[in-house]
C-alpha cells in the first residue's frame, strides 16, 4: 500500500512538472500587446453601443484600423484622447465626439415592474419588484436598453454632467 501511494505521488509530481514546463516553453504569444492596452482603457461593460459584441472585439478592430477612434459613447472625450495618444492620431482630426449619457428614472411614473432592472447589462439599476428604482450613475453606460424595456416610459437618458476629467474646452475659431 505504501509503495502504491509513493508511485502515484512521484508519477503525479513528475507529470505536473512536465506539463508546467511544456506550458511555459511551448506557449504561443498570438495576441497583439496593443490590443491588450486598448482593451484596458475601454469601459469593459460590453454594452454594444459601438456595434460590436464587446470591448475585446472593439479593441481588436481599433488596433487593426477598421474602427473609428470615437466609437465608444460611454468613454467620451477622455477615452478618445487616451486612445489618440496610444495610436498616434492627431486629436484635431477626430471631430465631434458623442457625449456620455446616463439613465434617469422618473420616480413618480415608476411602478416597480423591474423590466429596466433586468435589461441593464451593468447592474446600474437598483430596486425591487413593486418599489421605485434608482440608477447608479457610476455604473451606467447609457446603453439605452433600460429605456427600451420600460413599459411606462419613465426611464430617459440625460447627458452626463461635466467633471474636471471629462470637461473639454472647445477651441474658438477666428471669425
Amino acid at each position: 500500500m505504501l509503495l502504491a501511494t509513493l508511485v502515484i505521488t512521484v508519477l503525479g509530481t513528475s507529470l505536473g512538472l512536465l506539463l508546467g514546463l511544456a506550458g511555459r516553453f511551448m506557449a504561443v504569444e498570438d495576441e497583439n500587446p496593443l490590443v491588450k492596452e486598448i482593451e484596458g482603457l475601454l469601459p469593459g461593460s460590453q454594452c454594444g453601443q459601438c456595434g460590436l459584441p464587446g470591448c475585446s472585439s472593439a479593441a481588436v478592430a481599433l488596433a487593426e484600423g477598421t474602427l473609428d477612434i470615437s466609437f465608444c459613447p460611454p468613454g467620451g472625450r477622455t477615452l478618445v484622447e487616451r486612445l489618440a495618444a496610444i495610436l498616434d492620431v492627431d486629436i484635431s482630426s477626430i471631430g465631434e465626439v458623442p457625449q456620455p449619457m446616463i439613465a434617469t428614472i422618473n420616480d413618480s411614473a415608476c411602478s416597480g415592474c423591474t423590466r429596466c432592472y433586468r435589461a441593464c447589462p451593468t447592474d446600474a439599476i437598483v430596486g425591487a419588484n413593486g418599489q421605485i428604482h434608482i440608477v447608479l450613475a457610476s455604473a451606467c453606460t447609457g446603453c439605452k436598453k433600460c429605456v427600451d424595456a420600460c413599459p411606462e416610459d419613465c426611464v430617459s437618458l440625460i447627458n452626463l454632467p461635466a467633471t474636471p476629467d471629462s470637461w473639454h474646452w472647445v477651441k474658438p475659431t477666428a471669425a
